[in-house]
């Protein structure tokens, strides 16, 4: 299902799975155009060329890219997939995992070719004013709970896909993608440490970029919370699929 679900999107197009690279790219392009020179926004602790920006800034967008492909897709998870709840005996809660595997994929596709084939970034490492280093592996189960939750609500509630795309959009600005948390003014900080987020992409760039150790007692904390989300949303599949056969 999961080599389905991630060939499927291309089936037909003559450039394939290349077009998840290309999407991220272009918009990488464009962010940085506007924040680096139009805005002339400038990270602490990285270089004031345009190259070092775009690298710190491409580290925060695959991680939104991740969380946003699973969140605006589960929804309508259940209900695309009705015949799984009428017609057979299915475990629902496998689609998001569908989902969260596929998104994953082209994460990795994302980050390989951007860093280490396409093109400019890895070109551009000798001469950056910080080193590229190996990063440490990040825990999906927020992103998984939050779908298995998402998924459950969209069988009921259809204006939910409407409104989660309102929702990505958001966390785009409210994460520290764009801007580091300190270039805040300290009255609005609480607003993108309570993000879920911002740990993930400040310890992806801690770790991967800036050669700094991991913050343990942030991403513990973090991991609870993702783990919480994750036992919350998994118990009882059995009791809503009934429901989910009813509604649908």
């Amino acid at each position: 299902m999961v080599k389905r679900d991630f060939t499927g999107r291309y089936r037909g197009s003559f450039l394939g799975v290349a077009w998840s690279l290309f999407n991220p790219l272009l918009m990488l392009a464009i962010y940085t155009f506007v924040f680096s020179v139009a805005f002339n926004a400038r990270w602490g602790g990285g270089g004031d060329d345009k190259a070092s920006f775009a690298i710190v800034l491409f580290a925060g967008m695959i991680v939104h890219a991740l969380l946003a492909e699973c969140l605006t897709r589960a929804p309508t998870l259940i209900v695309s997939h009705a015949n799984y709840v009428k017609k057979v005996v299915f475990p629902l809660e496998v689609l998001p995992v569908v989902v969260l595997a596929s998104a994953l994929l082209h994460f990795a596709v994302t980050c390989w070719c951007s860093l280490r084939h396409a093109c400019s970034f890895l070109m551009a490492c000798p001469w950056l004013p910080f080193g590229l280093h190996r990063s440490a592996a990040t825990c999906p189960c927020l992103a998984l709970g939050t779908s298995w939750m998402l998924a459950s609500l969209g069988v009921y509630l259809r204006d939910l896909y409407q409104g989660i795309g309102m929702i990505v959009t958001v966390l785009l600005f409210v994460s520290p993608i764009f801007y580091p948390v300190e270039a805040l003014p300290q009255q609005y900080r609480w607003i993108v440490e309570l993000n879920p987020l911002t740990m993930p992409i400040t310890q992806l760039r801690n770790v991967v970029i800036w050669g700094r150790g991991i913050d343990w007692s942030e991403w513990w904390l973090g991991f609870a919370v993702a783990l919480a989300v994750f036992a919350q949303a998994s118990g009882g599949s059995s009791a809503r699929g009934r429901g989910f056969a009813r509604c649908l």
